[in-house]
């Protein structure tokens, strides 16, 4: 085998109840779709130019040396009910390596049944694949802490949901897999032994500073709030905040009916599995706080006190409201080109978000807008939003390039919902090319370019996508 992947395998350290080793299941015909070559050398993942090599170990049929399969374990509360166990349904661990930026998990998604799928086919269909391909190399070059895509294969099987629909494995690479719900199934459990273990290695990997449960659910915490805020900045709704989609990493994890807003609404709803609008995009800082507090309830037997544990883990929960009000101001002052916080600006940017969404306005071009029309505005605006605009352009008169920041901030493209669905349908149709696109148009999302002009066009009502699915 010519590929090399440097393992280390760390996970596989803890207790056998946070795991179920196990194989990936073969697949007929395994072909490559994409291969992520620049975040394959971040990895120290050896070059090989055998696509069908590639096609083997990232469809599942070969196994590169030292890995060391694993489905994980986890918990969680899904649309604020209990479910005491899930797991990795799908997906299995290959391993972790150690890269000069960190530890990353490789993971396999759609590589056949494990035992924790609930009788589930262990399988993935290729639409979304592409989607969390594409989506999540998006985010990453959004700015946005998320899970990366390493590679994509086609099986050469059929799924079958409410028809055949051809099959794929999509492998993930993230920081860690561990979930607010790998330490809620612990914590149910009473399980002392795999809950402290958990916790400690979790402190190693991802802050290595924490030096207690509290200053560690701070420090979790805190990635949240900007994890969340930088959604909240870029009309990003993750669709299935559950507790066991909820990555202590804070990272964006588990793509599955995503979207994001063409016209503003504050409480955009695409998920067809979110009825209630329990995940809409105005509730998902509260949606996160809440998830925060059942991360806390599940460290307090980690405390000596259970009582001052309440107090202490209560308190750190509470000042998350605040926390995240405070960086969403960050982040949509930036929007607006401000870099010297003012008292009034929360009512300045409150006042043009009502005025997109009375106005049905395109999210990411009327913030783009913003920059590209701060010298020479356009004609055709309506009465509320050019008294906004004389507001505004009176505030940044003495910031220093507003223009600049704006265009660092607010995205030229994003991976629109419309243009996601017609790239998969392509791609069931065997046609690639708009996957690959997509990609390359998206690699660089903040940077004007003719080339991503047709991409930033708007759904016409006929194209706009109205609900959007999960994976399985």
């Amino acid at each position: 085998m010519t590929l090399h992947i440097p393992f280390a395998n760390t996970y596989g350290t803890l207790p056998a109840q946070l795991f179920t080793r196990m194989q990936p299941t073969s697949v007929t015909q395994p072909s490559l779709i994409a291969f992520n070559e620049t975040l394959a050398s971040e990895l120290g993942i050896s070059a090989t130019s055998d696509t069908e090599e590639l096609a083997r170990i990232f469809g599942g049929n070969a196994l590169p040396d030292g890995a060391d399969p694993m489905a994980q374990l986890y918990s969680g509360h899904q649309f604020g009910h209990w479910n005491p166990q899930l797991g990795d349904g799908r997906a299995l661990l290959l391993g972790d390596v150690e890269t000069p930026e960190g530890r990353f998990d490789i993971q396999l998604k759609g590589s056949g049944p494990t035992v924790y799928s609930r009788n589930g086919d262990g399988r993935a269909w290729l639409g979304p694949v592409l989607r969390e391909y594409v989506v999540s190399e998006a985010m990453h070059a959004l700015g946005v802490p998320t899970t990366r895509a390493l590679a994509a294969v086609a099986t050469g099987e059929s799924v079958y949901r409410e028809t055949a629909l051809p099959g794929a494995v999509i492998t993930r690479v993230a920081s860690s897999h561990i979930r607010v719900g790998t330490f809620q199934a612990m914590s149910a459990r009473q399980d002392m032994e795999g809950l402290k273990a958990l916790f400690e290695h979790a402190v190693e990997r991802h802050y290595p500073n924490a030096t207690d449960p509290l200053s560690f659910l701070k420090a979790v915490i805190a990635a949240q709030t900007k994890l969340v805020s930088k959604w909240m900045s870029l009309g990003f709704i993750h669709g299935v905040m559950n507790t066991d989609n909820c990555a202590i990493s804070g990272e964006t994890i588990d793509y599955g009916p995503c979207a994001f807003m063409d016209a503003f609404h504050p409480m955009q709803v695409f998920s067809s599995i979110d009825r209630n609008g329990r995940y809409a995009y105005g509730s998902q800082p509260d949606i996160i706080v809440w998830n925060m507090a059942q991360l806390a309830t599940s460290l307090i037997p980690l405390m000596p006190d259970a009582e001052q544990a309440v107090e202490v883990f209560t308190e750190a929960v509470h000042a998350m409201p605040k926390m995240l009000h405070d960086a969403w101001l960050t982040e949509f002052r930036a929007k607006i080109g401000i870099s010297t916080p003012h008292a009034d600006d929360g009512a300045l940017i409150q006042n043009l978000l009502a005025i997109l969404a009375e106005e049905k306005a395109d999210f990411t071009n009327s913030f783009r807008a913003l920059a590209d029309n701060i010298a020479n505005p356009p004609l055709d605006q309506s009465e509320d939003f050019k008294a906004w605009q004389t507001r505004w352009r009176k505030r940044i008169e003495n910031e220093n390039d507003p223009e600049a920041l704006m265009r660092a901030t607010n995205p030229f493209v994003i991976p629109r919902n419309h243009q996601i669905e017609a790239m998969i349908q392509a791609a069931v149709d065997g046609d690639y090319a708009l996957f690959h696109k997509l990609n390359d148009v998206l690699a660089t999302p903040y940077e004007t370019s003719t080339d991503a002009l047709p991409y930033t066009t708007p759904p016409t009502e006929d194209e706009r996508v109205k609900a959007t699915f999960c994976g399985t």
